[in-house]
């Protein structure tokens, strides 16, 4: 691990501007961006500590939904009493990811902004444009097991590895930031995460120095919210493939649907039209199988990693008959 300069901010402020002073990283569990650290693949001139700002608040918003401080711990947040009751996709997500000591020191902003586990990212005699801008992608043509079939570039087939942020997705959650300058903006978190395209370096929309302040969470969708995983063992992988679901029937037919993956591209993965596909219909194995094709006709795979796109199928339609299975009854 190279040198750094370290400094901890004792508020929101100081944190802005010691961030814009040394052009330094935000650092508040570490649990992935430590480990980039000791293998050289992030070389910060400067950490500034942020573990102690008061961003540690689950609270509820005027509208009914729920604000998200930037420094909950995955474990606290996926034990909360109200998103376990109201928001259970969101922590089925949670305990789907890591480890629960992992889970102790991760945190919601942190999350969000965790990196790609792409193997040629870390390997840092490998070519690899996410890494090194410029310099190829070694996963193109080399073991892709793990890797994206939707959204990708020939820049970058890297996946996004978090299950919070997938969950979060169909919740049509916000997330609210400091700006350098002292203002604030809130960003949707569809726009949030960006797709590779010709700069893979570049993972998500926040300026330098711009800082997570809180998550919020619109007031609970109605139906089964389900969130399924698919990984290569039972505890401590990242996943395969992943699915968000929250469904609702009324009368017979679906009456919303709300669905996000991950595992599939370079972000978690949304689309409307697949969703818009289900509504009013009534649930049929024949329906389901028409929305995965939906999802899928734009995959693509890269040699080992085509087995994700009959995997990502299945698991759809998995999760479709489930969240309506009393509906079929």
């Amino acid at each position: 691990m190279r040198e750094f300069a370290y400094s901890r901010a004792g508020d929101l402020q100081e944190a802005g501007r010691l961030a814009e002073e040394q052009t330094g990283r935000f650092i508040a569990g570490g649990t992935n961006l430590l480990d980039l650290m000791k293998l050289e693949v992030e070389t910060p001139k400067a950490l500034v500590d942020i573990s102690r700002l008061p961003l540690t608040e689950i609270s509820p918003t005027e509208d009914g939904g729920l604000r998200i401080g930037a420094m909950v711990t995955n474990a606290d947040l996926a034990a909360d009493e109200t998103v376990r009751r109201d928001y259970p996709v969101l922590s089925r997500a949670l305990l789907a990811g890591a480890s629960a000591q992992l889970r102790n020191k991760a945190t919601t902003g942190g999350n969000l902004l965790q990196r790609t586990r792409c193997y040629y990212f870390y390997e840092t005699s490998a070519p690899c444009n996410k890494r090194d801008p410029g310099s190829g992608c070694a996963a193109l043509d080399g073991f892709n097991r793990i890797h994206a079939v939707l959204g990708a570039s020939d820049q970058c087939i890297a996946t996004h590895p978090s299950d919070m942020a997938v969950a979060m997705l169909a919740l049509d959650a916000s997330v609210e930031t400091r700006l350098p300058d002292g203002g604030s903006r809130t960003i949707a978190l569809k726009n949030f995460h960006r797709l590779p395209g010709q700069t893979p370096e570049v993972e998500s929309n926040l300026q330098p120095g711009e800082l997570i302040t809180s998550v919020v969470l619109p007031p609970p969708p109605k139906g089964r919210h389900i969130y399924r995983k698919v990984r290569d063992r039972a505890s401590y992988a990242f996943a395969l493939v992943s699915v968000a679901g929250i469904v609702a029937v009324d009368n017979g037919n679906i009456a919303s649907a709300r669905l996000a993956f991950g595992g599939l591209a370079h972000k978690p993965w949304r689309d409307r039209a697949v969703e818009e596909a289900l509504i009013g219909q009534e649930p049929s194995q024949a329906l389901f199988e028409e929305a995965a094709d939906l999802l899928l006709k734009e995959a693509a795979g890269h040699g080992h990693n085509d087995f994700k796109i009959p995997l990502a199928r299945r698991t759809l339609i998995a999760v479709l008959s489930e969240a309506t299975k009393e509906a079929a009854q």
